[in-house]
C-alpha cells in the first residue's frame, strides 16, 4: 500500500525551504503559491506545494523580483538570462577564490615537506578565507573606553540595543574608524539634498530607479524616505555604509522588501552596518549566513555578537529590543532619560 504523502505546516515548510513563514505568506499574497487547507482551515503544504515553493525560492535566490518570478512560472523566461549570467559571475569569482586557496594549501604542504611550520595565523586564514580583518577601536561613552574589536565583519551587520544603550554612538565610531565608510543619519530624507544628487548623477539615478522598481514589485511603498535611503546605499565609492535606524520612514512591507533586496548582494558585497529596532527588518528567523547581529546591552557592558537562534546567549535580549513597525512609529524620537553626570571635583 502506497503511504499517503506528508503535508507540512507553515513552520515546517519554511524550515525545510530555508525561508521564513512570512515569506510563504508573501508568496501566497502575490498569487505565486496556494497552500492546501486542512479540514480545520489551516494552511498545509504537500508535495505539489513544496515543489512549487522550491522553484520560487530558487528563482528568488537568483535575484528575481516577485513580479519576475510570477512571469517565469507562467512560462515567460524574460529576465532569467541576466539572472543566470549574474549567478555565473558569482560562481566564477568563487572558483577563482578556491583556486587561490588551493595554491596556498599546496604552498603550505611544500613548506611542511621542507620541515617548516606554517606562520602564525596562516592556518586560520586558510580555513576562514572570507573573514574580514578586525576593526579595533576604543568604545565611546556610555562605555568606559574599553578596547573593542569587530572580529567578524559581514556584508550585513545589524546593530541592536534598547534605548540609551549607546548603539548610535557605536555606529558613529564604526563610521569614523572604518576606512572609507560613510554615515547615513536619521534626517537623510529631509531637504532637497537627495533630489539634487540624483539630478546631478545620472548613474546613481539609474541605480536608485532600478532598486526602487524591484522593491515596489516586492510590495514596498515608494516614498521620499525610501528614495533617500537608496541614494545612500547605491552610492559608489564608500568602502562601508553605516545607517542610523534603517527602518526610518518605511512601512512594514517596505522594510521586508528592503532586507530581501540587501540580501541579494551576496558574500562579496561591501559591509553595511544597519541600526534597527524593527522585527520586520530584522526577522530573527530569516537571518542568513552573511549577516551578523551586534547587541549593545542595556547595562553598557561591551557589545556582543549574538547568534540568531533561540537559546543562544543574548538572543532573548535582542528579541526584546525589536518591535513591529507600528510600535516603532509610536516610539519614534523617544530618548531614554539619563541623569546628569556630577562633577567629580564638586
Amino acid at each position: 500500500m502506497t503511504p499517503s504523502p506528508r503535508f507540512l505546516n507553515p513552520a515546517e515548510a519554511a524550515r525545510r525551504l530555508g525561508v521564513s513563514a512570512k515569506a510563504l505568506r508573501l508568496y501566497e499574497q502575490r498569487g505565486l503559491l496556494v497552500p492546501a487547507r486542512t479540514a480545520a482551515g489551516w494552511r498545509s503544504y504537500g508535495p505539489a506545494e513544496m515543489a512549487r515553493a522550491t522553484e520560487i525560492v530558487a528563482l528568488r535566490a537568483l535575484g528575481l523580483s516577485l513580479a519576475q518570478v510570477a512571469r517565469v512560472l507562467k512560462g515567460d523566461a524574460q529576465g532569467l538570462a541576466p539572472a543566470l549570467a549574474a549567478h555565473q559571475a558569482v560562481l566564477e569569482a568563487k572558483a577563482r577564490e578556491l583556486d587561490a586557496t588551493l595554491d596556498r594549501v599546496r604552498g603550505l604542504r611544500d613548506e611542511l615537506a621542507r620541515g617548516r611550520l606554517p606562520a602564525p595565523g596562516e592556518l586560520a586564514r586558510l580555513l576562514q578565507p572570507d573573514t574580514r580583518p578586525a576593526l579595533e577601536f576604543e568604545l565611546p561613552w556610555p562605555w568606559g573606553g574599553e578596547r573593542f574589536a569587530l572580529s567578524d565583519i559581514r556584508p550585513i551587520n545589524h546593530i541592536v540595543g534598547p534605548l540609551g544603550s549607546g548603539k548610535t554612538r557605536l555606529a558613529l565610531r564604526i563610521a569614523e574608524r572604518f576606512p572609507g565608510a560613510v554615515f547615513l543619519p536619521l534626517d537623510r530624507a529631509e531637504g532637497d539634498a537627495t533630489a539634487t544628487r540624483l539630478r546631478e548623477d545620472a548613474a546613481l539615478r539609474s541605480r536608485v530607479d532600478a532598486a526602487l522598481a524591484w522593491l515596489v514589485e516586492d510590495g514596498a511603498t515608494g516614498s521620499e524616505a525610501l528614495v533617500a535611503l537608496l541614494a545612500g546605499l547605491e552610492a559608489e565609492g564608500p568602502a562601508a555604509i553605516v545607517v542610523d535606524m534603517v527602518e526610518q520612514g518605511l512601512d512594514h512591507a517596505s522594510q521586508e522588501a528592503l532586507i530581501a533586496h540587501l540580501r541579494r548582494r551576496g558574500a562579496e558585497a561591501r559591509p553595511l552596518f544597519l541600526l534597527t529596532r524593527s522585527n520586520a527588518f530584522l526577522d530573527l528567523a530569516a537571518v542568513g549566513a552573511h549577516e551578523s547581529i551586534l547587541l549593545c546591552p542595556a547595562n553598557h557592558s561591551p557589545p556582543t555578537y549574538v547568534a540568531p537562534f533561540e537559546g543562544a546567549p543574548g538572543y532573548e535580549a535582542v528579541a526584546t529590543c525589536l518591535a513591529t513597525p507600528e510600535v516603532r512609529v509610536r516610539t519614534q524620537g523617544v530618548i531614554a532619560w539619563r541623569p546628569t553626570v556630577s562633577d567629580p571635583a564638586g
